[in-house]
């Protein structure tokens, strides 16, 4: 197998899409996959071995007694011993009939499927953050991820492709132009599904907001409805409520810049810039009066420091913000 077919095959097997197609579980992924391979069949022999090794090989559980099991064995044993598989008459080679090979073929049978017992072990890889922390991931096949505090990925070891998030992320997704292999973003709302492409996720507040910066991406949301996303354009969708928003994103973009150190709130009420807080660092806010909650505020805060955070929307919103009992207490100045 060539450089390439053995690039080819890593990617198939570590491809959601591709294993869907191989199980016969996603109609989608099936018809995907048929045309494919119609449009690259010097590819044809890669793909069969891939799919060989994500399906397996299944045996018939009939359980043989314990003296032909012995016999059998011992017969294995004996032909492995053996010089060569072949008897010479006259300096002619004569095979052996095909069926006195079984033997072998069971023994590479058997070792194809240990090893796609080993290398299908379900290791699930998590990165999280702490409150107030940003963190910068690679993933295994090359997309960069911008972690946000009290925020975590996990993925399988052997699919890397497809991450469930809680909290936030901003994601950069390396494509795979050989196979075109998809790469999945999973919340408790949504699926964002790519190839390659930029975009902000949140799963905060009981919704999941997905920002989409550069390529185009594909969300199935909990309720079935799938919708496409174009650049600069923003989707949020909540399963407790069913609510769906889907607009255009201003020219500053407050979405991305958490990932600098700054938090940028257009003309947004002190509540809503108060639950971010609170996500981000894990402090419960308090607001002494019910009014100081639809104070409007504009304006960069900085993120990485929770008491020069605080000085900020102080200063912003004309409140007196103290931190009490691991909680913020909002009041009056």
């Amino acid at each position: 197998m060539n450089n390439i077919d053995q690039e080819l095959l890593e990617n198939l097997i570590e491809d959601t899409s591709f294993i869907n197609w191989a199980k016969k579980e996603n109609r989608n992924d099936i018809n995907y996959w048929n045309s494919w391979i119609s449009n690259n069949e010097s590819k044809i022999e890669t793909v069969d071995l891939a799919k060989s090794i994500i399906i397996g090989i299944n045996f018939n559980k009939t359980k043989l007694p314990n003296d032909i099991v012995e016999t059998e064995l011992n017969k294995v044993l004996t032909a492995i011993d053996s010089p060569t598989p072949f008897s010479t008459i006259k300096d002619k080679p004569i095979k052996k009939n095909i069926l006195s090979y079984v033997p072998y073929g069971i023994a590479a049978a058997l070792a194809i499927f240990f090893v796609v017992l080993v290398s299908n072990s379900n290791t699930t890889i998590k990165h999280e953050t702490a409150f107030g922390e940003i963190i910068n991931l690679t993933l295994p096949d090359g997309t960069s991820v911008v972690l946000n505090g009290n925020s975590f990925i996990t993925y399988s070891k052997q699919n890397p492709r497809d991450v469930t998030l809680v909290g936030e992320a901003y994601f950069k997704v390396k494509p795979i132009p050989s196979t075109k292999a998809k790469f999945w973003v999973t919340t408790n709302d949504l699926k964002v599904e790519v190839f390659g492409t930029k975009f902000h996720v949140n799963t905060r507040d009981k919704k999941t907001d997905v920002v989409l910066d550069e390529g185009s991406i594909h969300l199935v949301l909990e309720n079935g409805v799938t919708k496409k996303i174009n650049p600069g354009e923003f989707v949020s969708f909540s399963k407790e409520t069913e609510k769906i928003t889907h607009t255009k994103v201003s020219k500053k973009n407050p979405y991305k810049l958490w990932r600098n150190s700054t938090y940028i709130f257009n003309n947004q009420p002190l509540i809503s810039v108060m639950k971010n807080i609170e996500s981000t660092y894990g402090l419960p806010v308090i607001f002494k009066e019910k009014n100081l909650e639809q104070i409007i505020i504009s304006g960069g805060i900085p993120n990485q420091n929770i008491e020069i955070c605080l000085k900020a929307i102080e200063k912003s919103a004309g409140v007196k913000l103290v931190k009490r009992n691991d909680s913020i207490l909002i009041s009056t100045q």
